[in-house]
């Protein structure tokens, strides 16, 4: 059995928000995951399914499988590095705001007939 990864790295959200996406689709077929993605109104739900169909085509055009054969056997999202910026606030003040952003891994296998 072969695994057909692709890997979506420093995504400018965090990571806590891509999993509310990443749940919905693990374990889903392809083609039914596409077609959720699709539809969820989600910001994390466009650049997720983008790293689904990078996944796609290495799996069809570097080993001539079917996407329709095809399902996420593993989709996770882990915590990237944090930017630390500062707003400055009254009396010489500054207010710090963390920009997370996120590792998304997607890896795809055959079902087995």
């Amino acid at each position: 059995m072969q695994d057909f990864q692709a890997k979506l790295r420093f995504l400018p959200l965090s990571a806590q928000k891509v999993r509310l996406v990443v749940d919905l689709v693990r374990g889903r077929d392809v083609v039914d995951a596409m077609e959720m993605l699709r539809f969820v109104q989600k910001r994390s739900a466009q650049p997720v399914r983008k790293l689904l169909a990078s996944a796609v085509s290495n799996a069809e055009e570097n080993f001539g499988v079917s996407r329709d054969d095809l399902y996420i056997a593993k989709i996770f999202a882990d915590e990237a590095p944090t930017r630390r910026w500062r707003r400055f606030g009254a009396r010489g003040r500054f207010k710090p705001i963390l920009r997370r952003t996120s590792h998304v891994t997607v890896v795809l296998r055959e079902r087995e007939l």
